[in-house]
């Protein structure tokens, strides 16, 4: 089960949710149905953005990007989650678990990064509309993209190697059902401090696309009031609504998970436990949801890639 030259463990051990294991059978289904709409709704998303040269903008690029960064976090804990809750599976080899930490963190990462690239196509859109397209060309688009990529990449490529180094004296128990660094950091009885500092400087990445986030609808905010009809203020921050659901999405089971482990520290660990399921599996299951309710140009998009194939 050990190398017993650096008690590095071939496997860990995910949990699920504690003291509810008679009732996985019935998770199963849910869990798999949740599964099954984040992938084909997001999917969707990017087929319908593809088929249409008239989405080829700014607003609609970035949300194919989100689509994207949405299916890498649902196919990085797809595995896992299935395995424990479907096939009672509950090991993952030491290799497949920080590929999976590194996967989940990079495709969190760049998600975070879109979500603030869209926060300033939105305010490009309601400060210049004239120049909209003009400012944010499809090569600025493609390159914002690229640095998000790499950007998760290179915060994230030394995480991997830093804990492959480090001895776990036996210990191999993780708290989720999937592997996070957060939770692999206390597990090695070495000196974890290079990889605490690189935890510290991801999660104030996350910390500043949060900032710049509120900073730029700040922005909006004061441009909208400048406005001087009030059906010109209604269209200009109606061009926000899909965005601001996108963000509340995201940022709402993020700070619930938080709060939880920071306030409910007694409360049963099966409730921390699925808040933190729920964290990873609610926006790639509702973005593609709110964009086809939203939005009339995704909304007919999707229509007629159904009415082709009928």
């Amino acid at each position: 089960m050990f190398n017993s030259s650096q008690f590095t463990p071939k496997y860990f051990q995910l949990t699920g949710l504690p003291g509810l294991e008679a009732l996985y059978p019935w998770f199963s289904f849910p869990i798999c149905s949740t599964y099954l709409v984040a992938l084909v709704g997001n999917i969707l998303i990017l087929a319908v953005i593809k088929k249409n040269i008239s989405l080829h903008q700014p607003m609609y690029l970035f949300l194919a990007m989100l689509a994207c960064a949405e299916l890498g976090v649902s196919v990085s804990t797809l595995p896992t989650v299935l395995g424990i809750f479907t096939f009672g599976t509950n090991s993952i080899c030491f290799e497949a678990c920080l590929l999976q930490m590194f996967s989940i963190h990079s495709f969190s990462i760049m998600e975070s990064g879109v979500l603030l690239a869209m926060s300033v196509d939105r305010f490009v859109a309601i400060y210049n509309p004239l120049r909209y397209t003009a400012i944010l060309t499809l090569p600025r688009i493609a390159g914002t993209g690229t640095i998000l990529g790499v950007k998760g990449v290179i915060l994230m490529l030394p995480l991997p190697f830093l804990l492959k180094r480090l001895p776990f004296c036996g210990h191999n128990v993780l708290s989720h059902s999937y592997c996070l660094h957060s939770d692999l950091i206390q597990l090695p009885c070495g000196d974890t401090r290079p990889n605490s500092i690189l935890g510290l400087i991801v999660t104030s990445s996350f910390g500043l696309d949060s900032l710049f986030i509120i900073i730029s609808y700040v922005l909006i905010l004061y441009t909208v009031l400048g406005i001087t009809s009030r059906e010109g203020r209604r269209k200009a921050l109606n061009t926000c609504v899909s965005h601001i659901c996108a963000l509340l999405v995201y940022y709402v089971p993020m700070i619930s998970v938080a709060l939880v482990h920071r306030f409910m520290k007694h409360a049963a660990p099966a409730v921390r436990l699925l808040l933190a399921n729920v964290y990873l599996l609610v926006p790639p299951v509702l973005n593609p949801i709110i964009y086809s309710v939203k939005t009339k140009q995704i909304r007919h998009g999707l229509i007629q890639i159904f009415l082709r194939r009928k």
